[in-house]
């Protein structure tokens, strides 16, 4: 029996993160995939990042993972959305040539020491008296580890839908996990269905584009990485068209034959991400819906219709794809699905995303009720990291969600769960003026380092360009201009607003009608990057919003990061109410924070709570 001190079951975008964390922090690791060349595959849409998303994914960069390092080796067009906007709210967004990403990914993980890739399927997760021995394969083989962590994305028991027709499977051509899912069950781990769909595939030389609006990406491009110091590929454009009130009657006429609205397809889809019957039937105001036309590889015909995922039949697909401008002559290479699958409710693992009911076993990506490559990423980074610290025998780590975006989407699931598939947005973190994608490096390098998985070299990196933000923010504060002829000739000339008296030029640029531009009032920045200066421009421009913020986050950790006993008994603590201590003893929350967003907790069960465990310390001092 070949022996294993962590085992990662799937090798989608959370196994990925999870394997290579393992085995960089030094533990034997084995990823198992049924078929191999499937590693890192993008089975939706073929980009990284957005708003929330962009985030998650700099935060893997600042910890030493890797997605943000993959995507910039293969991305074929790289765009900043909500760029007119604060800078919270700011997103990176590249689209990938999927094939090299899949090969990126693939010869990383292929150099990296004490990791083994295994073509085989998990069948059995072994347990003995509530920790994890090992699995047992397809072939009847056991490998034995100390941890396993589930990625399985949307292959435990995953059933695709294109009309009435049904097909077992986690994604078109490859089978779904059945066993696995069973063996979850004998665990104690309950299970629940959710969906996800995803569109057509177009061939591109079937598309008019001289119809379409053409959409470039950034000149000059920027990079996911925080070390990543030029962009190589070419760019490749996009395009842009619409669906129409024909469209939308050819889709109302059909909607007998889908699964969907038929009551066929059993699990929750994503809200914030409807098919297209599901968009024409909730707002049928709307007589037109975006279609963003992406390529999926330069060295494929292949056309990605981003905004129409169905599961109608595909004679249907193709006779109202048809109705789109642009898209007359199309043809469909493959046709679009929903996929259902089993989740297990996230508040049956801990924040650090290790199992309540089995010790060692840990879940990761999808199967904690997650959309979304990046939502995944960030899950299996943090599962490989705990997974390897508990081999070691050291403190798990925990992200808090004042501190990054990863630590909000993990303290949601674990305290609320999730009835629909999860997905990121900037709305969901209340810290997000200081949790922006730009200084995902400034709140996380330290722990990258910290925790040996972020290379010296890149926290040297970071180092020298946070020394070099602070320098320009020193240079800009200390310097002044006055409201002399030179000037007032300086800012006529770049249309900008006139000054009555002397100021820094730090507080000059507090004003929201001005931005850095490399002229005199400004001095010499050519020293600086155009990351450094806009780090810097943030850091100013924002001071006052941002101290506050702190201010307020530092106010709420002494009671927020009040730890709690796991093994509490809450039935025990007079004037709880009878369900309010089964939600904390099903839950079991870490912290007194988290134990205050569990839903329906009140305010008096809060002071409860907080009498019980003031008393208990004092008894134990």
């Amino acid at each position: 029996m070949e022996k294993f001190d962590v085992i990662v079951i799937g090798g989608g975008h959370a196994g990925c993160e999870a394997a290579y964390a393992s085995a960089k922090l030094g533990c034997r690791t084995a990823m198992l995939i049924p078929n191999i060349s499937t590693i890192a595959k993008m089975s939706c849409n073929p980009a990284i990042g957005g708003p929330g998303k962009s985030q998650i994914v700099r935060e893997i960069d600042a910890l030493g993972g890797l997605m943000a390092a993959v995507i910039d080796q293969s991305g074929i067009q790289f765009r900043t959305l909500n760029a007119s906007k604060g800078p919270a709210v700011r997103a990176n967004r590249a689209q990938a040539d999927t094939k090299v990403y899949e090969y990126v990914m693939r010869n990383i993980l292929d150099k990296t020491e004490n990791l083994k890739i295994i073509e085989a399927e998990a069948h059995e997760i072994e347990a003995d008296n509530g920790k994890v021995k090992g699995i047992v394969l397809n072939n009847g083989n056991k490998l034995k580890a100390s941890c396993v962590i589930v990625s399985t994305g949307t292959f435990l028991n995953g059933l695709l839908h294109t009309g009435m027709e049904q097909t077992p499977g986690g994604r078109a051509g490859d089978a779904p996990s059945t066993k696995l899912s069973s063996s979850l069950k004998k665990l104690g781990v309950k299970l629940s269905r959710l969906k996800t769909g995803t569109p057509p595939r177009l061939d591109k030389n079937s598309i008019d584009y001289s119809a379409l609006k053409p959409q470039k990406g950034d000149s000059p491009p920027q990079p996911f990485s925080y070390f990543t110091e030029k962009l190589e590929r070419p760019e490749e454009l996009c395009h842009l068209t619409w669906t129409n009130e024909r469209t939308h009657e050819v889709i109302k006429n059909s909607l007998h034959r889908s699964p969907l609205f038929s009551g066929v397809i059993e699990g929750v889809g994503p809200r914030y991400c409807p098919s297209i019957e599901d968009k024409v039937v909730r707002f049928p105001e709307k007589s037109s819906h975006h279609i963003f036309l992406e390529p999926v590889s330069l060295d494929s015909p292949e056309v990605y219709p981003n905004g129409i995922s169905t599961s109608l039949p595909a004679d249907v697909q193709l006779d109202f794809i048809r109705t789109v401008e642009g898209l007359e002559k199309a043809e469909i290479i493959k046709p679009g699905y929903a996929v259902e699958y089993d989740f297990a409710q996230p508040t049956q693992i801990y924040p650090t995303l290790e199992t309540k009911k089995v010790g060692g076993l840990f879940f990761a990506g999808q199967i904690n009720g997650t959309s979304g490559y990046e939502e995944a990423a960030g899950q299996g980074l943090l599962a490989g990291i705990n997974a390897a610290r508990k081999v070691k025998e050291k403190e798990p780590l925990t992200l808090h969600r004042s501190k990054s975006y990863i630590g909000v989407m993990i303290d949601d699931l674990t305290t609320l769960g999730t009835q629909e598939p999860y997905r990121m947005f900037t709305s969901r973190a209340e810290h997000r003026l200081v949790m922006r994608q730009d200084n995902a490096d400034t709140r996380l390098c330290e722990t990258g380092l910290r925790i040996g998985l972020l290379p010296e070299p890149k926290y040297l990196a970071y180092k020298k360009k946070q020394e070099k933000i602070n320098l320009l923010v020193k240079n800009l504060n200390r310097k002044m201009i006055a409201p002399n002829k030179e000037t007032i000739a300086v800012l006529r000339e770049h249309n900008m607003p006139k000054i009555n008296d002397p100021v820094s030029v730090a507080q000059y640029l507090r004003r929201p009608d001005v931005t850095i531009e490399k002229n005199r009032i400004f001095g010499d920045l050519s020293e600086f990057s155009d990351e450094v200066i806009l780090r810097a421009e943030i850091e100013i421009k924002y001071e006052g919003y941002i101290k506050r913020q702190e201010k307020w986050i530092k106010e709420l950790e002494g009671i927020e990061n009040i730890p709690i006993a796991t093994g509490i008994n809450y039935s025990g603590i007079s004037g709880l109410s009878t369900e309010l201590a089964q939600k904390l003893t099903a839950i079991k929350p870490m912290t007194f924070g988290q134990a205050s967003r569990i839903s329906g907790i009140t305010p008096a069960a809060l002071s409860i709570l907080m009498v019980h465990l003031k008393t208990k310390k004092q008894k134990n001092a």
